[in-house]
């Protein structure tokens, strides 16, 4: 057996409490495989939980507000709106690490800063623009998604707030991608730490009072995320201008440059595309279950929802790491690493998601039971989550083979399978199912894995034809 892959437990540990700390010296170009996905993958992993952990918070204490119905539902419906904000972060991020990684992979980190301020600048001007429309609208908004009337009512100033200070979701989404871009993941997973902090500390105060702070409600659970990702932005700003990692960021860079503004928008408009494709297909979806279910079945689902991203997170966090070993090796000149890291850290993700699978499928109830006390919410979301975690495995596999595709620079391949995919295929589906057959709710959530799993295959298919690799960033 191969030294890199006999690691004793202490070595594993000592390993552990490196990639949390963060070693900027490893070059993941040429240490072991196995390392490398270890060390970029932990910190990885960690990071996505704590993204996970802002929807999770926010349905444990709105679930126990007064009209907790109409108020999971205006957090819902929300959050499916902001999965575009949340496209659009991610696949500027997406093209800000396939880019640095780039760069870094050929040693060349002015090169690397330079991109990363580039891609900040595109981020910053789509956000006035987003963020004015959606405060404006946010009325509109809600009662497009299906809300009705009450929830409206009760909401409204909550999806203000979201929308409205969706620059801090934009940011938080991008600089981190800059960091796992230069294999900085440790810096990426602080940030949402110490977000996730604030914010579990201020949800609670700011939506049930406490001494002279007022109870905000439902409001306050928007005050109390937006301000959390603030902190957590102001803290990866500090450790690009100020900090000792990687990526530095020094005056010569802020200037505008034509080239590499082109060159991240050429790759983030398809992977942007990717994201809103899939973001706008889970919009649909939640709109078929709140025709087809009404308000207790749309916050049922919605409950599950949430849950299900919390642990599919971690395994995107899992996947990152394909990105950033792929876009480093690829600057390498290295493709045949680059194809093993995919292969092996496939295999990862695809282990821990058959665990998250048996979880579900056998202790579903309990878990649900945590965050609402509605019995026919209840029974909705846990018929939801047991369907949906029946794909899982696929889940976590597909997941890498997109973000491999996405590291190369390929953001074309995984969106035109997302769009055959999402749009062609699962919501044609779930219509199908939901309303033609009259299976309502149950048709929508069976429509899910069945579509996922047919994404996952199409996409390792085409990750063996090898067209990503030739691809110039």
């Amino acid at each position: 057996m191969s030294k890199s892959s006999n690691y004793s437990l202490p070595s594993l540990f000592s390993f552990f409490k490196e990639a949390i700390k963060g070693e900027t010296h490893i070059d993941y170009t040429t240490v072991s495989i196995r390392r490398a996905v270890f060390m970029l993958a932990v910190p990885m992993i960690l990071e996505m939980s704590m993204e996970s952990v802002f929807a999770v918070v926010d349905l444990f204490f709105v679930g126990h507000l007064p009209n907790s119905q109409h108020s999971l539902q205006t957090v819902a419906l929300t959050e499916s709106v902001l999965s575009i904000i949340y496209s659009i972060a991610i696949g500027i991020s997406m093209a800000a690490t396939a880019v640095v990684a780039r760069r870094v992979g050929e040693k060349n980190i002015d090169g690397a800063s330079l991109s990363a301020m580039q891609s900040i600048w595109i981020a910053l001007v789509l956000t006035v623009i987003i963020s004015i429309t959606g405060y404006v609208y946010a009325g509109d908004i809600l009662r497009a998604m299906g809300a009705e009337q009450e929830t409206i009512q009760l909401g409204v100033q909550y999806t203000h707030i979201m929308i409205g200070g969706s620059v801090v979701i934009m940011l938080l989404f991008l600089i981190n991608g800059i960091f796992r871009g230069a294999g900085d993941a440790s810096m990426a997973m602080k940030s949402l730490w110490l977000a996730n902090l604030c914010n579990i500390i201020l949800c609670p105060l700011l939506i049930r009072g406490w001494g002279p702070i007022p109870a905000f409600g439902l409001t306050g659970a928007a005050i109390a995320t937006t301000l959390g990702r603030g902190i957590g932005v102001c803290y990866q700003v500090y450790h690009m201008f100020r900090g000792e990692g990687k990526i530095k960021i020094h005056r010569r860079h802020v200037a505008f440059d034509g080239p590499i503004i082109k060159s991240i928008v050429a790759i983030a408009s398809p992977g942007t595309l990717q994201f809103i494709i899939g973001s706008c297909s889970w919009i649909i979806l939640a709109r078929l279950v709140a025709e087809t279910g009404h308000s207790t079945a749309s916050a049922g689902y919605q409950t599950a929802i949430r849950i299900v991203i919390f642990f599919l997170l971690p395994a995107w966090g899992l996947s990152n790491a394909a990105a950033t070993l792929v876009g480093q090796n690829l600057g390498a000149k290295q493709v045949k690493r680059a194809v093993d890291s995919v292969i092996k850290t496939a295999k990862y993700n695809a282990i821990f998601m058959a665990v998250v699978s048996a979880i579900f499928l056998f202790a579903s109830d309990p878990i649900i039971s945590v965050f609402t006390n509605n019995e026919e919410v209840k029974a909705i979301a846990v018929r939801a989550l047991r369907i949906i975690s029946t794909g899982y495995i696929f889940y976590g596999i597909g997941m890498v083979m997109s973000n491999a595709f996405n590291g190369a620079g390929d953001t074309w391949t995984p969106t035109w399978i997302s769009f055959f995919g999402f749009w062609l295929f699962q919501i044609p589906l779930a219509y199908l199912l939901a309303k033609h057959y009259e299976l309502g709710p149950t048709g929508v959530f069976v429509a899910i894995p069945v579509a996922e799993t047919a994404i996952t295959i199409a996409a390792y298919i085409l990750f063996r034809k090898g067209r990503w690799k030739t691809v110039t960033v």
